[in-house]
């Protein structure tokens, strides 16, 4: 069953962006791995079908382009990501930024960050991102009613996806959708293990808690 997500609220106004947060019983650097690394990220985030390096900025950042793959179209598109292994107290960061000039991908031009946070009980990996509806008028209607949940179903799927290869070495081939299925005991993945909003926002706004580098990556 696919969730909504419940976003954090702001004095006044509705908070639209993305939030998806699981906590992953791995080393941090099995978990940064999986997700830096463009082949291994494409296997396990239902968000891409494949994800391709291209040019390094002299600031370290990598522009890569990216597909996804949906059977009779394949949405195709640019982006480019900052990742920082130096936080405080272990924590790192990855910021990114995309967009397409495919008209029939739902998602136009958007930002988002990833946030790697060492605890005594594993890593909490979350995201916030936010972009633009695609599709024109249509896409602005049907966005905050069909696209933004299903997005955040698919992103939160993804990360238990991601969860457990980590944890326990499943590859993210076993745990397709379809596999879910299938009779018998298998693993799969569930997007309601993750949490759609933060446990505190401190008056603040999920791109808010974005990390510095994310104002300085442009697609």
């Amino acid at each position: 069953m696919m969730l909504a997500p419940r976003t954090a609220r702001t004095p006044g106004r509705r908070d639209r962006a993305l939030y998806v947060e699981i906590l992953i019983d791995a080393p941090i650097e099995t978990v940064w791995e999986l997700t830096q690394d463009p082949e291994q990220h494409a296997r396990w985030d239902g968000r891409f079908t494949a994800i391709r390096p291209r040019r390094r900025r002299e600031d370290g950042a990598q522009e890569f382009t990216y597909e996804l793959d949906l059977g009779i179209h394949t949405i195709r598109g640019t982006g480019v990501s900052l990742g920082d292994k130096h936080g405080r107290q272990g924590e790192r960061t990855s910021a990114l930024a995309f967009d397409t000039s495919d008209r029939l991908s739902p998602l136009g031009p958007g930002r988002g960050y990833w946030r790697y946070i060492p605890t005594s009980e594993g890593v909490r990996f979350l995201t916030g991102y936010d972009y633009a509806p695609g599709w024109g008028w249509a896409g602005r209607v049907l966005d905050p009613l069909v696209t933004r949940p299903f997005v955040w179903w698919l992103t939160a799927w993804s990360f238990d996806r991601l969860r457990l290869w980590a944890e326990d070495g499943v590859p993210p081939e076993e745990t397709r959708w379809w596999r879910s299925l299938l009779p018998g005991r298998r693993p799969r993945a569930r997007a309601r293990r993750c949490l759609s909003r933060p446990a505190s926002t401190g008056g603040r706004t999920i791109m808010q808690h974005a990390p510095a580098s994310l104002a300085v990556v442009s697609p």
